[in-house]
């Protein structure tokens, strides 16, 4: 890498900052700068010239929402891998972006990228606390252009709690069954020019599964945030500070089929030690300026912290995937009856980094209204993971010794990267919006890799650079005043990440969507979708091994398509006193290989990995006169190929189960300030193995109840 080039790009782009903020001297302000980037409303999600979708303030609430995934079942397009059944860890795809550790999508909070090291790790080994969330916006279709690098799929931007306008604060509780507690506390307000915001959540779990001879699996988390705001004449400044750290007993290690079908809340004693120990701590400050009354400009200046030590068995799908094919010794190590030697459990520890500057106008002349902006970007990773070497020996695990790591497990990753964007959203006419995109991202990344614990003999290198241009035009057209026409087109990019070689290319596609929405005393939605990849690409990990087996790196699989139907319908029936909100979302999808690939053994046709064919929710509420509402929440998965082509073979462990869940939620207000709730989740007790990977048979959540209060004052 060029580090003259690099220099060359810091400076450009601090030197235009410089330049804005001494103008701003000369100018007059006054808006505060809004945590809400895309859309602010549900109507802003349905006037919008591609498809969107919001998870509102309302939602969060009636669910007392702490699971990312049980939130996204609900958004159409969406694909949601569960892997410990408390969302901690979340894989999430949106269309063509496969859910490999949500590594495919950009995950942002409050419009920052959060993932650990967004272009060189992106898998996200961090996310931050549901719980303590207002909203999600999740963006699909061309205007995702303006936000990225990854741009295929989609954005899910989770919406932190806004400082509110006056002094005020929530407090909400939540205890249920295997010792789960909730707790959200926040306090904040505005005086004069200055505004705060002070939150906790807190959460810890005894776990649902049952470990062999061990202690329990569940969490402790603790989350920390501060915002300070400052809005003057014609500028505004918003400092945000967020402070995170979890312990949770969690494995890699699922279960056996059969030992699944015996006891889905099994956990083996092999798993008793594994525990992932995490903290992350990130800082952003965001100035507004109202340059003119048609042109504003916001800076945001963010650096991201994470560390992991991820202590867990290496290797322990070997055990079984030979016991599923009947190795009976596999088993009996499994159980603990078996005295086995030589275990590796290693410390799968991380560090990572983050940080950058993005610059962004927002324009109005005419029919115009232009979004323009730049942003400069780099993130690192630190890999430097021992092993402890256990002896299992009449179903106790004893320590042996430590390896050093050498190899793989002692390398240095890192990304540069330059972005930049131009959006405009031109009104043709009354009837037609018209929005044109184009972004460019120009990624420089490396790896250095070492032999030696102490990092003193030369690394070997690799590095890989990747610079593209992604259009995309998209409309929307008034057919009526109920009914309006969208379409779309755009061309996807993921880049590949630290790993990469020289001689491999970026994952690319061409995006297309279209639909019709319709606005009366129903709302109701239809849009296809169809992704066209020329070098379909899977992010390699132990938690998401690659179809070819691969661990590490990317693994190119060759062109595919993914395309699809999404439908929506929502509305609030009426009987009498009472209401009966409705809301329904369904997607359809295909996802296969389209073209033969003999070089790695796949034909046309052949089934992508985690991608479901359905996907169902229906969201169904009873408010009452009499301060008590009830609601309903049921979502429904499909079965997914765990390897490409499953649909070619018979092979059970090739495939997940298809699981239909059910949440009821009850809801009585005390006073205009305070609510209490039952909430029953899986009321109906269907288990089902959601995952294969990593390393087992994995369920989802059992039946649970818990009761709960919601206090503002």
């Amino acid at each position: 890498m060029n580090n003259s080039h690099i220099c060359f790009r810091h400076t450009s782009l601090v030197l235009v900052v410089s330049a804005v903020l001494t103008a701003a001297t000369f100018t007059t302000a006054v808006q505060a700068v809004e945590e809400v980037f895309v859309f602010a409303n549900t109507d802003d999600v349905r006037s919008l010239p591609g498809s969107a979708a919001l998870v509102g303030e309302e939602q969060f609430q009636i669910e007392f929402a702490n699971d990312i995934n049980q939130l996204l079942k609900t958004v159409p397009g969406i694909y949601i891998r569960e892997e410990d059944g408390y969302g901690l860890r979340p894989n999430i795809g949106i269309r063509g972006a496969t859910s490999e550790r949500s590594s495919k999508i950009t995950l942002m909070e409050d419009g920052v990228m959060m993932a650990p090291a967004p272009y060189s790790n992106p898998s996200a080994y961090y996310f931050p606390t549901t719980m303590r969330m207002h909203s999600v916006e999740v963006l699909k279709g061309a205007p995702l252009l303006r936000y990225g690098p990854q741009t295929t799929g989609g954005v899910v931007n989770m919406i932190s709690t806004p400082i509110p306008e006056a002094l005020s604060g929530n407090l909400d509780l939540r205890a249920g069954q295997n010792g789960e507690q909730d707790l959200l506390a926040n306090v904040g307000g505005q005086y004069g020019q200055f505004g705060f915001l002070l939150e906790t959540a807190q959460r810890r779990s005894d776990g649902f599964k049952e470990i062999d001879r061990g202690n329990d699996s569940g969490y402790d988390i603790e989350d920390y945030l501060v915002k300070l705001a400052w809005t003057g004449e014609r500028q505004s400044l918003l400092f945000k500070a967020q402070y995170s750290n979890e312990v949770s007993n969690e494995t890699y290690l699922g279960l056996t089929d059969a030992n699944f079908a015996n006891n889905e809340d099994r956990r083996y004693g092999l798993s008793s030690v594994d525990q992932m120990n995490n903290y992350h701590a990130g800082v952003s400050l965001r100035y507004g300026l109202q340059v003119s009354d048609d042109l504003s400009l916001t800076v945001t200046a963010y650096q991201n912290n994470f560390s992991r030590d991820w202590f867990k068995l290496s290797g322990g799908n070997s055990f079984v995937s030979a016991a599923n094919a009947g190795d009976t010794t596999a088993q009996a190590i499994l159980d603990g009856s078996a005295d086995t030697f030589g275990l590796g459990y290693k410390h799968n520890n991380r560090d990572y980094e983050s940080r950058g500057i993005e610059l962004n106008f927002d324009q109005s002349f005419g029919d115009h209204s232009l979004s323009y902006g730049a942003r400069i970007h780099e993130d690192e990773m630190d890999r430097f993971q021992p092993i402890d070497v256990y002896d299992q020996i009449n179903g106790e695990l004893l320590l042996s010794g430590r390896i050093e790591p050498t190899g793989s497990n002692n390398r240095l990753e890192d990304a540069q990267a330059l972005s930049g964007w131009i959006v405009d959203s031109w009104q043709l006419n009354s009837a037609l919006n018209l929005n044109l995109a184009l972004r460019y991202e120009d990624v420089d990344s490396s790896r250095r890799q070492f032999s030696d614990p102490d990092r003193e003999t030369g690394p070997s290198r690799r590095s890989n650079n990747s610079s593209e241009w992604l259009p995309g035009a998209s409309f929307t057209y008034e057919l009526s005043d109920k009914w309006q026409a969208l379409a779309g087109v755009h061309r996807g990019f993921s880049p590949l990440g630290g790993g990469a070689q020289d001689f491999e290319e970026a994952e690319t596609s061409i995006n297309w969507e279209a639909g019709v929405r319709y606005t009366g005393s129903w709302y109701l939605e239809a849009i296809a979708f169809y992704s066209d990849f020329d070098n379909k690409t899977e992010n390699c990990s132990n938690a998401n091994p690659c179809s070819n087996g691969a661990t590490a790196g990317a693994f190119t699989t060759g062109q595919a398509v993914i395309q699809g139907l999404e439908l929506q319908a929502s509305t609030v029936l009426s009987f009498g006193n009472m209401n009966a909100p409705i809301d329904l979302a369904y997607t359809y999808t295909d996802a296969a290989i389209s073209r033969d690939n003999p070089e790695e053994g796949f034909d046309d046709g052949d089934t992508l990995a985690s991608v479901p064919q359905n996907t169902l929710s229906l969201r169904m509420g009873l408010e009452t006169a009499m301060n008590w509402d009830n609601y309903a929440v049921i979502k429904y998965i499909d079965e997914t190929c765990v390897t490409i082509g499953c649909n070619r073979d018979n092979n059970q462990f090739n495939r997940t189960e298809d699981l239909l869940v059910t949440d009821l939620i009850s809801r009585y207000a005390l006073s205009d300030d305070a609510v209490v709730f039952f909430k029953f989740e899986n009321i109906f007790a269907k288990r089902a193995i959601v995952s294969r990977q990593p390393e087992g048979a994995r369920p989802n959540k059992p039946r649970t109840a818990s009761v709960g209060l919601q206090y503002q004052f």
